[in-house]
């Protein structure tokens, strides 16, 4: 696991070292233990420079050095991941005569570019980015892996190209004009986060998950290597079904537990991670090492899930509470997000992987059961809508609004009117309403004249709206899952914990997102995930006997944090100072009296605006950090 970074240049034959070197250095927390920059400054062609950050995790040796090449010094490679089907790779290439010099994965990644191109990534089981700088054509190839878990920046312009893991270190170069993206600005306000290509930045991109980017000539071509396929349904019973995932799993498991370095779990209790570890305790044969995170507020904390898995399985379990005081480390978090970011359980996730790292490397985790299997409660929410004839709607609207409103998440007036105000819009409406933190009307409070007017062209919807098409032949639950799984997975999960995990110099993988459990899962009938309104019922079915039966059914409560009570506690004089500021007043975004009027009816419990307070908190302190003087 690393960070890599790289520049090519089409102007003067040269490349700037210490821009590379400065590239490097920003990244040295997700490899602190080496760096390397490789150039090529040979005419004629463009010029180019790659750098590495190194976290060694396979084949601890000098060999294992990046950025790497080939034998004759034509092919040379930056790669950051790991590559989880290595081993039988290796041995095919070194059938077909290539040689080795090292025991790494990304020497074998070298070799399958040499005989397939660009293809080579079709060949990968495993998460990625990488760059290859192929000195026989003057040509770079950047690829993502198929889920989304390793990031890749890049920015082109004035006949040089830039890119990098973060934006920490694409801005150290000192190319990057920043101006922001007001377009990005409202995708970020929709989801608190921002969904590839775009990026706060105007003229920077993220390179989507499961594409490839070939530079050459001056010319970006970006193309897609791999979607699931929910379209091509198999015949399958029941029991096959859940006796293939849990084989699959066990297998995606097993290969992900190889490390020259110590390995744990992440441990929330929930039936993802207490799977994962189950199979852990299985396959390696030693007591698994677990690391969960805690809340004082009974609402958020679901430590004794997580004691009863490691009781079960004799684990080495630690747990550490998180406190308001966790703000203290959300400069550094803004820091390494680089862009605008407000899944506030950033700061959890943060937590335990810090605590991880003092014991381990490398840590497993659940990530990505909720969205091939199923487990959200607006899958549930969204069959229940389509079920209701359009009349009962309007009628039950009409009397959701005779509801008291509720600043308790939990309360069951706040989640039918919730569920009833979203029911009565179509499927695609409905959809974004439900995963959007400020929604259309409240936009049309907050935001200024100048922003409304800057993003007239652009809208949240059309980012979902072609997976959740009636028309093209998926069940209502399938495309669910496809936009899940094309948007929220990789630029708000997979983002959190790629950041706060590398953060800390800790490798994080996830069984969940294997290619091949993935596939399967997709062909699997939609009503063997969720049947009955049960959610995960073919992976509940797959587990049984395997984890505890509270674990399999107990109530999700995902990886919240009560930054609600936080706000009108211990940081209430911190809003004041932020998001209430004369500076962030004055930015020309919002209408400064609909802003403090927010904070004010959240601070007196009269609503609750804890999402939305968040979103704003976080856009102030990234503007505070990246776009000062």
């Amino acid at each position: 696991m690393c960070g890599i970074c790289g520049i090519i240049d089409n102007g003067n034959g040269q490349i700037n070292k210490e821009a590379l070197l400065n590239m490097c250095r920003n990244m040295r927390h997700r490899g602190p233990d080496d760096e390397g920059i490789f150039t090529d400054i040979s005419a004629p062609g463009p010029s180019a420079g790659l750098g590495h950050r190194r976290l060694k995790i396979i084949d601890l040796s000098e060999a294992g050095r990046q950025p790497m090449c080939n034998e004759d010094e034509s092919v040379w490679l930056a790669f950051n991941g790991e590559i989880y089907n290595f081993h039988e790779l290796r041995e095919e290439l070194l059938k077909r005569g290539h040689k080795f010099r090292s025991n790494t994965d990304t020497e074998c990644l070298i070799h399958l570019y040499e005989d397939h191109g660009r293809d080579c990534v079709k060949y990968l089981r495993g998460m990625f980015a990488f760059a290859v700088w192929d000195k026989r054509d003057k040509s770079l190839l950047l690829a993502r892996d198929r889920a989304g878990k390793k990031p890749l920046v890049y920015y082109h312009k004035n006949g040089k190209f830039y890119f990098a893991s973060e934006f920490s270190s694409l801005l150290a170069s000192g190319a990057i004009d920043k101006q922001i993206n007001s377009e990005a600005l409202n995708y970020y306000l929709t989801f608190g986060y921002i969904p590839a290509p775009f990026t706060i930045y105007k003229d920077v991109f993220k390179l989507p998950a499961a594409h490839i980017l070939l530079f050459k000539d001056n010319t970006v071509n970006i193309m897609k290597y791999w979607e699931l396929d929910y379209s091509n349904k198999i015949k399958i019973s029941e029991q096959d079904a859940a006796d293939e995932v849990l084989r699959l799993l066990r297998q995606a498991v097993k290969i992900r537990l190889y490390s020259d370095v110590p390995l744990g779990a992440f441990l929330s209790g929930g039936i993802d991670s207490s799977t994962v570890v189950a199979l852990m305790s299985e396959l390696s044969g030693k007591r698994v090492k677990t690391f969960s995170i805690g809340f004082k507020e009974s609402d958020y904390n679901e430590l004794k899930y997580a004691r009863n898995i490691a009781r079960r399985f004799d684990t080495e379990h630690n747990e550490l509470i998180v406190e308001p005081k966790a703000m203290e480390i959300l400069p550094l978090l803004v820091e390494r997000y680089g862009e605008p970011y407000a899944d506030s359980s950033c700061i959890p996730t943060y937590y335990v992987a810090q605590q991880t790292r003092r014991y381990v490397t490398v840590a497993l985790n659940g990530d990505g059961g909720d969205e091939v299997f199923a487990g959200y409660d607006r899958y549930q929410a969204m069959l229940a809508a389509e079920m209701i004839p359009g009349a009962l709607k309007m009628m039950a609207k009409s009397a959701a609004a005779l509801l008291p409103d509720s600043v308790n998440f939990k309360s069951r007036s706040r989640r039918v009117k919730r569920f009833i105000n979203g029911a009565v819009l179509p499927r695609q409406e409905r959809y974004l309403k439900w995963v959007s933190i400020f929604d259309v009307e409240m936009k049309k409070n907050i935001y200024s004249r100048g922003l409304a007017d800057s993003i007239s062209g652009a809208h949240p919807l059309s980012l979902v709206s072609r997976f959740l098409e009636p028309g093209q032949g998926l069940s209502l639950l399938d495309s669910l899952l496809l936009a899940d799984t094309m948007t929220y997975l990789p630029y708000d999960l997979l983002v959190k914990v790629d950041i706060t995990s590398m953060a800390n110099s800790l490798e994080a993988r996830s069984p969940f997102l294997d290619q091949e459990l993935m596939e399967f899962a997709a062909l699997l009938p939609a009503e063997y995930k969720m049947k009955n309104f049960t959610k995960k019922y073919i992976l509940k079915k797959a587990v049984k006997g395997l984890i505890p039966e509270e674990n399999i059914h107990r109530k999700k409560m995902g990886f919240g944090v009560p930054v609600g009570d936080w706000f009108r506690g211990g940081l209430k004089d911190f809003l004041s100072e932020t998001v209430l500021s004369k500076a962030a007043l004055g930015r020309g975004y919002f209408n400064p009296e609909a802003v403090k009027n927010m904070v004010k009816m959240h601070i007196e419990k009269k609503m609750d605006y804890s999402s939305q307070i968040w979103a704003l908190l976080c856009l102030e302190l990234w503007h505070q950090r990246f776009m000062g003087k």
